[in-house]
């Protein structure tokens, strides 16, 4: 399965990660921001496999399928053998 991550689900990951630093600056390294990054986009490879596919709940992602980690939600395209992740957004900012 080959797995396209688009430019926005990768800069909402970085960016909710970014704020988280600069929230918690005095415990929250370099590292902390590396490894939260690392996870959530090894997560995004989980999509079609161990992650399951739901409804989208957001409006804006209605045309596309949505899959969510504890952490993470992400709308995405299926198409044959490639799964396209166009966007991305934290549980804690889901509406």
């Amino acid at each position: 399965m080959n797995y396209v991550i688009k430019p926005r689900a990768q800069q909402k990951i970085r960016s909710f990660y970014r704020n988280v630093a600069r929230k918690y600056r005095h415990v929250y390294d370099y590292n902390d921001f590396m490894k939260n990054v690392h996870d959530a986009v090894f997560s995004i490879y989980g999509i079609e496999q161990t992650l399951p596919r739901r409804e989208p709940t957001i409006e804006r992602w209605m045309k596309y399928s949505m899959a969510n980690t504890d952490k993470w939600y992400f709308a995405y395209t299926f198409d044959g053998e490639t799964v396209t992740v166009v966007d991305a957004c934290h549980a804690q900012n889901m509406h």
